[in-house]
């Protein structure tokens, strides 16, 4: 099903397209996501990839960097499977040019399925079909101009409504028995608030991340009294660094409108979060995985390697 939808905001109109499926089993949300507290189920995922993907020039010239495979699958597919296995239904991608390769990813190719199944060859036709889960709907809209990572999450406003949601940043690829997009689902409604997804790393790497201060809750989770963006090694609270996961509340969007643009008029999603915590509860959450740094060219070889160790036998 396809249904293309116009929503307009106070300063532009915005495109969506929506490619529904079947609706999810009778009793599917509340078996990923209920809660005894006030959070309602977390049903959505946000996807920024609208940025242009400079460090992996040329390649990304005419191609999404999130569509750069690691072995045999693009970027942008194993963060959808890590926040399908949490239990979210409705994936959110903000988009820009030449992003087209994502929509097209996530679509069915009759003609391919129709060749596949002709050839017998069954194995790849399941392949290609798994990429798109029945019970999940795709969503697209359009970032108009790179403003920062603060303003594509904003660009979601109107699809997300007054819901927690999942933010996902696909370039960190996270091998985890347990998602850890639900860990912090969990972790959300355990505490009843947002929780963003913390690593510990070397102090003299503080000036590459958002980093956290505030009040351990337990071994794994911190209660947030600040977060401040790439500090030197000197001047960092601790060494509790952001990662590419976040679980919001909806209050977020007035406080990112309300939040200052920088340099190049960006919107940073770290001075919203700064502003939230001051009204709402937000926690850190050291979540079980192994994460690489797939923005990085390093990052994007290693785990090609070990992903491909572990899982091809390669």
């Amino acid at each position: 099903m396809l249904i293309l939808l116009n929503l307009a905001s106070s300063s532009q109109a915005r495109c969506l397209l929506w490619r529904g499926s079947r609706p999810a089993p009778v009793g599917y949300y509340f078996a990923h996501n209920h809660s005894s507290n006030n959070m309602k189920p977390i049903r959505k995922a946000v996807f920024p990839v609208a940025g242009m993907g400079t460090r992996f020039l040329p390649a990304t010239k005419a191609m999404p960097k999130e569509m750069l495979p690691i072995v045999d699958k693009p970027l942008i597919q194993y963060a959808v499977e890590e926040v399908v296995a949490a239990g979210i239904t409705d994936l959110i991608f903000i988009t820009g040019r030449n992003k087209r390769a994502i929509e097209d990813h996530f679509d069915t190719v009759p003609e391919l399925e129709a060749d596949l199944k002709a050839k017998n060859k069954l194995d790849l036709l399941e392949t290609v079909r798994d990429v798109i889960p029945s019970n999940v709907n795709f969503i697209y809209t359009r970032q108009p101009a790179p403003l920062g990572l603060g303003h594509a999450v904003l660009c979601a406003a109107p699809i997300v409504g007054n819901e927690p949601f999942v933010v996902v940043l696909a370039d960190d690829l996270i091998d985890a028995d347990i998602s850890v997009t639900q860990q912090l689902v969990e972790a959300a409604h355990q505490h009843d608030g947002s929780v963003i997804a913390i690593q510990d790393v070397e102090r003299e790497h503080t000036d590459r991340y958002g980093i956290i201060s505030g009040e351990p809750v337990n071994g794994h989770t911190t209660r947030m009294s600040g977060i401040i963006e790439k500090p030197a090694p000197s001047d960092a609270p601790t060494t509790l660094a952001v990662v590419g996961r976040y679980v919001l509340e909806p209050e977020i969007f007035e406080h990112l409108r309300q939040t200052q643009a920088g340099v190049g008029g960006e919107i940073q999603l770290t001075d919203g979060i700064a502003s939230l915590l001051k009204a709402r509860p937000v926690f850190g959450l050291q979540y079980e995985g192994l994460r690489y740094d797939c923005g990085s060219k390093a990052g994007f070889f290693q785990a090609t390697l070990e992903l491909g160790r572990k899982y091809h036998n390669l």
